[in-house]
């Protein structure tokens, strides 16, 4: 089997650490902290996670849905397969190279999602761009770090707090759901989404279709 090779490398902004993202033929790895954070082979739990929540606004007239954290573009382009021509999709990645990386390397993994006309892409912090503005979007979904327990960048906690989960439910309309994604359960998260008052399912997935180990989704529905 051929060895991995870096091909760029990134610093997390603020204490994140060094970002590298590794290539062994046709597959694409993104490592932090010499932890694999992500994989090319494996994005059943990210096809799933847009799936779930973007199917149901297929019919809305023009949905509006937040994605906080880029990854290999895979969320994306599954969201844009199940919404609407009219829909209006926010993609909010705190990494530059990040951006950089899915026009140019990874691009044609996910199908080029980021030149679709129905993408804007925000540099900087999804939690920020949450706190912008109430009742704008109908699903905001969270793909960022490896989930509520963070990897990459201390500051995503925030976004799992009480404070940031209130802090979504204003950003929502009336309905709309946050999808978060996670590498693992996480019986605390669940219990302040609860006390937030969200509406929840937590739905097991598999990593890469049939097989692969299990991730996590919640489903939290605003009132």
């Amino acid at each position: 089997m051929n060895p991995w090779v870096v091909i760029d490398q990134a610093t997390v902004p603020g204490d994140g650490g060094e970002m590298k993202l590794l290539q062994r033929t046709h597959e694409y790895t993104i490592n932090v902290k010499n932890e694999e954070l992500m994989n090319s082979r494996l994005h059943g739990s990210e096809d799933a996670l847009a799936e779930l929540t973007c199917k149901p606004l297929a019919k809305r007239k023009r949905p509006s849905v937040l994605i906080g954290g880029l990854g290999m573009g895979f969320t994306l382009g599954a969201a844009l397969e199940h919404l609407g021509p009219q829909a209006r999709v926010v993609v909010a990645e705190l990494v530059p190279a990040v951006i950089k990386w899915n026009r140019t390397y990874l691009a044609d993994l996910a199908g080029r999602p980021l030149e679709d006309s129905r993408v804007t892409v925000r540099q900087g912090d999804v939690g920020a761009v949450i706190r912008e503005k109430a009742a704008a979007y109908d699903a905001i979904l969270l793909d960022v770090d490896n989930g509520p327990e963070g990897l990459t960048h201390e500051g995503n906690d925030r976004l799992y707090s009480p404070a940031g989960l209130t802090a979504a439910k204003t950003a929502l309309r009336p309905g709309g759901v946050l999808a978060v994604w996670s590498a693992q359960p996480d019986k605390q998260f669940t219990k302040r989404l609860r006390a937030a008052g969200f509406k929840i399912q937590e739905i097991p997935v598999r990593a890469r279709g049939a097989r692969g180990r299990w991730h996590t989704i919640w489903l939290a529905e605003a009132p």
